[in-house]
């Protein structure tokens, strides 16, 4: 049968972890970069699909595909690692250090590959500066890119802890992705169940690190008014807190504890 028990996904989840921890840096920064591009061109397709229609549920609907690329081909993103990786430094089955580089190895590459595709989306828009009337997706990279950072700045405290809790959220989502892509064996079952909680945090605006990673960077490249500091202060190192809380917390350890057993941990 193609469905896959959630006992099963318990054991895949370890697996997985001790997978992804053990691989070499040049693995985590290739597969890190590709994943960091793939979704910012979700993204800017989302933008697309959006501000053609003037519906934000359809750029919702489209957002899933670079996901579902990344899960299908094995990629690295960080914001899914949050879920799996730490379980596996808890339960005793990796080192800290081998969890850290892990996660800091494929954070780097998740970075170069989004802020690699803004430049490239910046020179392709604008021929490299030589037009400089913004189009309607280059003006909403630069709306939001203000709206993410300098939006939850002018609220203080209050701002960034909304950041932090729509990034708990985002990252609850996006980990249900990840772990319901291994509850099925074919191609087209794990597209299913991995792009439908993607699309629910996207529709509701939560907050993404490795989306802001190109969002942020290419509103600025297109005349945002936000600074590095801004961007990094503001909003990234905030929502990749608020995802790891998300992403291990309400999924990882959720689904993990409560469905695995001595037989499936046998098994792993």
């Amino acid at each position: 049968m193609d469905y896959i028990s959630p006992k099963e996904v318990a054991g895949a989840m370890m697996s997985t972890a001790i997978h992804k921890s053990s691989l070499q840096i040049k693995d985590l920064l290739i597969r890190g970069a590709l994943s960091g591009a793939l979704l910012a061109i979700s993204v800017t397709l989302a933008l697309m699909a959006t501000t053609q229609t003037g519906l934000s549920l359809v750029g919702a609907f489209v957002f899933p595909v670079g996901f579902v690329i990344i899960v299908i081909l094995g990629l690295e993103l960080v914001t899914g690692s949050f879920s799996l990786v730490p379980l596996a430094w808890l339960e005793g089955k990796i080192s800290l250090r081998a969890m850290l580089n892990n996660l800091f190895w494929a954070f780097i590459g998740n970075l170069i590959g989004s802020v690699l595709f803004a430049t490239l989306f910046w020179a392709a828009s604008t021929e490299t500066g030589q037009i400089t009337q913004l189009g309607a997706i280059e003006q909403a990279l630069v709306t939001i890119s203000e709206k993410k950072t300098l939006g939850y700045g002018l609220h203080g405290a209050p701002g960034l802890f909304a950041a932090f809790v729509k990034a708990i959220l985002c990252n609850w989502m996006v980990c249900m992705g990840v772990v319901m892509s291994m509850t099925s064996k074919s191609t087209l079952g794990k597209i299913l169940a991995a792009g439908i909680p993607i699309f629910i945090f996207f529709a509701l605006g939560y907050e993404h690190a490795v989306v802001n990673m190109f969002v942020i960077p290419a509103g600025m490249m297109f005349g945002a008014k936000v600074s590095f500091s801004d961007w990094w202060l503001y909003n990234q190192l905030i929502v990749t807190a608020g995802n790891i809380v998300g992403g291990l917390l309400f999924t990882g350890m959720a689904i993990y504890y409560t469905h695995n057993s001595k037989e499936t941990h046998t098994a792993v």
